[in-house]
């Protein structure tokens, strides 16, 4: 009896220790806090040179005249990744331009889904499917006045005890028709790593 007493009382053990080690946990974060898991481009950064951006372009003086009497149309070319990571620099670009539309200053044309509207146009004007009195027609798409571009770039220095890292994230603005620049800003990011010292 005692020996089965042992082993039950064993069993029960080994299974709630089993449910208490390794239970993952999971909640709800504050999307802008500050996120310091490492020192690569995080969510932070993209924040962070985001919306500098935006308000600077917005705040620019050119661009006040620019958007005097009118919306001028815009188009945002993909940001150079010119780093040694993987950074998703479309996030990037649909933060910055998602800012300058709600601002109300701006329009935009989408670059990335022209052959996507042209398929779409081609299936409204061919084959006979779509009414044609309301089938969209080729020509009276609209293009972009100004194109916003820029690249991010980065410097790593490590060595046994400390890592440093710097971004330097560049943007433009360019009258298509001149090819003229009219507005240029960067803004820069630091990050370091260190060990500490535990102890007295």
């Amino acid at each position: 009896m005692n020996k089965m007493l042992l082993i039950t009382v064993t069993g029960l053990s080994i299974s709630l220790l089993a449910g208490c080690v390794n239970k993952p946990v999971v909640r709800y974060g504050d999307a802008e806090a500050v996120e310091t898991t490492n020192i690569n481009f995080g969510s932070t950064d993209l924040q962070k040179i985001s919306n500098q951006m935006a308000d600077s372009l917005l705040l620019s003086p050119v661009v006040g005249t620019l958007t005097a009497n009118k919306r001028p149309i815009m188009f945002v070319d993909s940001i150079k990744n010119k780093t040694s990571e993987h950074i998703d620099t479309e996030s990037v670009t649909d933060s910055i331009s998602t800012k300058l539309l709600q601002s109300g200053k701006f329009r935009f044309v989408d670059m990335s889904k022209v052959q996507a509207v042209r398929d779409q146009i081609n299936f409204q004007n061919e084959g006979g499917l779509v009414n044609t009195r309301k089938a969209v027609q080729f020509g009276k798409q609209v293009g972009a006045e100004y194109m916003l571009y820029g690249s991010l770039a980065s410097i790593v220095k490590n060595d046994a005890d400390k890592a440093d890292l710097y971004y330097k994230f560049t943007m433009r603005l360019m009258d298509l028709e001149s090819g003229l620049v009219e507005w240029a800003d960067e803004t820069e990011i630091r990050k370091t790593r260190a060990k500490e010292t535990v102890g007295w």
